[in-house]
């Protein structure tokens, strides 16, 4: 079988976020005063061929734990649906 993950990935809530940062300040100057605190992630979409949903979730897993987020900085979080 084959599932889709939709994977996200962002800085983690204790960490400062210099991209998020400059993005909140260059909304404001364009005149965007009601936006505050931006933060700034990745999306990543894996298709995985797998035998079973646990399997995909196995390997969406490892794969975010061993390349994709760094554990120390980032956090992750992700769905997956069957193709």
């Amino acid at each position: 079988m084959k599932y889709k993950a939709s994977i996200q990935i962002m800085p983690q809530a204790a960490l400062l976020d210099p991209q998020g940062k400059a993005v909140t300040h260059g909304l404001q100057q364009m005149g965007y005063l009601n936006i505050d605190s931006v933060r700034v992630g990745k999306n990543i979409t894996l298709e995985i061929e797998a035998n079973s949903e646990d399997e995909a979730k196995s390997a969406v897993e490892e794969s975010c734990k061993k390349l994709l987020a760094n554990m120390i900085m980032e956090t992750y979080s992700y769905s997956l649906t069957l193709l």
